[in-house]
């Protein structure tokens, strides 16, 4: 693969965005890190270079259009191209029964989870074109397939990314990019585990929970590998795809 390669991801200072971030710089890809925290991704920056991986820091909130403007020009900037975006970044909701989740909560979540994936889109399908070629992958959910209990609106929300990521793959499938949804479940993460700790400290806990059939939870890393294959050549008759990585929670 040539080396030239660039790859946006949204999401980068933490968990499965961290992990994907470093796995796509190990195989060649210059990475444009976005995140709103600046700190964590600085720090996905600093171990991606330490590796000998090339890269750059943009802060961003991906639900405002002005900073997905923003990033896609650094990355253009930088880079002079986009072949990847990785639209990750996310928010789980808070467990909770449907009519104690607030109208701030139902317009956070939807804001980044969805109105996020869909300016990260926005902003780069043209340039894709441009290009003729590109990937983009979206990070949906095990609960867009099939909705855990008591997070109805999170749920909704990546049912939501699935509807874009299909819609948007027939629109483009001539063009020669291709987009796909990535659904992890059961992942752990840092958002997995502060979930964990409501639950072990009293805090709401749901009528039912999924069980890990596997015996344990997945890594972020389990999630990059197929990131990284949607992303390449590999996947090349993939387009519309919803890729459940979750340890079989959807079956």
């Amino acid at each position: 693969m040539s080396h030239t390669q660039v790859a946006v991801v949204t999401g980068a200072a933490s968990g499965i965005g961290r992990a994907t971030s470093i796995k796509l710089a190990e195989n060649g890809y210059r990475v444009v890190l976005v995140d709103f925290n600046e700190e964590s991704g600085k720090e996905t920056l600093q171990q991606i270079q330490s590796n000998g991986g090339v890269g750059i820091f943009v802060k961003a909130d991906v639900s405002n259009p002005a900073n997905v403007e923003n990033y896609v020009k650094q990355a253009m900037d930088e880079y002079g191209r986009i072949d990847v975006l990785f639209n990750n970044a996310g928010i789980i909701q808070k467990f909770a029964p449907f009519t104690e989740v607030s109208i701030e909560e139902y317009e956070r979540i939807m804001s980044i989870n969805l109105k996020g994936i869909f300016l990260g889109m926005k902003y780069v399908l043209p340039i894709m074109e441009q290009q003729g070629k590109g990937a983009i992958v979206n990070t949906a959910s095990s609960a867009g397939i099939r909705p855990e209990h008591s997070i109805a609106v999170y749920s909704a929300s990546k049912h939501a990314v699935i509807g874009l990521t299909k819609g948007a793959a027939i629109e483009y499938a001539k063009k020669g990019i291709r987009i796909n949804a990535v659904c992890p479940g059961g992942i752990e993460t840092a958002i997995f585990k502060s979930v964990a700790d409501t639950f072990a400290n009293g805090g709401y806990v749901p009528e039912e929970l999924s069980p890990m059939r596997m015996g344990r939870h997945g890594q972020p890393n389990e999630i990059a590998e197929v990131v990284l294959f949607l992303a390449s050549e590999k996947a090349s008759f993939m387009t519309g795809s919803v890729v459940a990585v979750d340890g079989s929670l959807t079956v």
